[in-house]
Formats: C-alpha cells, sequence, structure tokens
C-alpha cells in the first residue's frame, strides 16, 4: 500500500519547515549566522589594502634601492598593513647593525604574529561547515526516536497506519537537510578564506625576503664603495 503524504505537506513553505523541525533548527541557524558573520568579518579585516598594499611595497623598495634607509622605515612605521610592520622590523635590524641572519630573523619574528593575524576567526567558519550536519544529525536521531515511540503507542491503540510512520520520518530528517544546506556553503567560505589567507601569506614573505635581499646588496654595496 502506497505512503500518502501528510495532507498539505508539499504546500510547507520553509517557515513551516523549519518549525516542524524543532529546537535544532535554531542552533543550527544561529550557527550560520555565526559563520556568515565572521566570513564577512574576515574578508574586510584581511582586503588587500590592509593586508599588502603593492604600491606601497613598491615605494619602500624603491627608497631602500636608492640607499634611503631611514626614509623607507619611516615609511613604513605610517603604514597600518602586516607587510609594513614586517618591512619596519627588517629595517630597524639592519640599521641596527645587524647581519642578514638577524635582519631575516627580526622579520620572521613579525611575520609570524601577522600570520597568525590573518588565520584569527577563520576555523570559526570551518567549525560551522563541520557541526551543523552533525546538529542536523542529533535532530534526526531524535525525530525518529520520537517516531519509533509514537508508532508503538498508535499500534497499540490499533491505529498504527503507514501514512502516520511516513509522517514522522520526513518530519526527522529536515533537521538533517537543513544542517547540510548550512555545511554545504559554509564549507566553502572556509575554502575561500584559507585560499586567501594562503596566497597573502605566500606573497607578504616573497616580499619581505625581497627586501631583506635588498639590504644586503644595498649593505654590500656601501662596503665596496
Amino acid at each position: 500500500m502506497p505512503c500518502t503524504p501528510h495532507p498539505g505537506a508539499l504546500d510547507m513553505d520553509l517557515a513551516e519547515f523549519f518549525e516542524q523541525g524543532g529546537p535544532l533548527m535554531w542552533v543550527i541557524l544561529a550557527a550560520a549566522v555565526v559563520g556568515v558573520f565572521v566570513f564577512m568579518e574576515r574578508l574586510y579585516s584581511l582586503s588587500r589594502p590592509k593586508i599588502l598594499p603593492r604600491a606601497f611595497v613598491d615605494r619602500v623598495r624603491a627608497k631602500v634601492a636608492k640607499g634611503e634607509i631611514k626614509e623607507a622605515q619611516l615609511l613604513c612605521e605610517e603604514n597600518d598593513s602586516s607587510i609594513a610592520r614586517m618591512m619596519a622590523a627588517g629595517l630597524r635590524a639592519h640599521r641596527g647593525g645587524k647581519e642578514r641572519g638577524g635582519v631575516k630573523e627580526a622579520v620572521e619574528e613579525v611575520a609570524g604574529r601577522e600570520i597568525a593575524f590573518l588565520d584569527k576567526y577563520v576555523d570559526v567558519v570551518g567549525t560551522v561547515a563541520s557541526i551543523t550536519p552533525l546538529m542536523g544529525l542529533l535532530g534526526t536521531v531524535i525525530g525518529m526516536i520520537q517516531v519509533f515511540q509514537r508508532f508503538v503507542g498508535a499500534y497499540a491503540q490499533g491505529q498504527a497506519t503507514p501514512d502516520v510512520f511516513a509522517q514522522g520520518i520526513w518530519t526527522a530528517l529536515i533537521t538533517t537537510a537543513y544542517g547540510l544546506m548550512v555545511a554545504i556553503p559554509m564549507l566553502v567560505l572556509y575554502k575561500i578564506l584559507q585560499g586567501r589567507n594562503d596566497r597573502l601569506i605566500v606573497e607578504m614573505e616573497e616580499d619581505a625576503m625581497g627586501l631583506v635581499d635588498l639590504l644586503e646588496s644595498q649593505g654590500k654595496a656601501e662596503a665596496e664603495a
């Protein structure tokens, strides 16, 4: 005997499905809001002008190439980007008389802090992507337990019918569906942030090490002169 859907089930909108899903739907929704908020905040905080402004890097390199080390350091200290702080550390170390190893160490020390800033809160988005399907599955398991409890009670009263059982099953599956609806885009957003961070980190390291090489070249040129 084919199962008959609950009257009006096919006409439900998302709000009605949300209500049918139970309390865990609110937890999944809250996780989604947190994930989207963190993603937007990270996109703003990790924008290229705030982390690695290309025009600024070119200006600093031009000054160093001309031997204007002090001016380049002042330029870095006036800028609030991550690469500026890394370059400023290298320039200070160079002006303090440190060799290439000391300059590189100073840059790497600041780079560690800047990389930690880039990675800050990114894992929150990944965590939302990981836990929302589990929360949805938990809601489904709880719903299935309740379905079987009701079915056993209805069977004892001689009222157990396939449509009652089917209605309980599709209602229990709502939380899993919503959990996946949140998790899939959150995973994509997490990968976007990770990829963005990785690219910025590689570029910052290349620019910082390029400055170290340029300072070493300048030091050799001055020594030969």
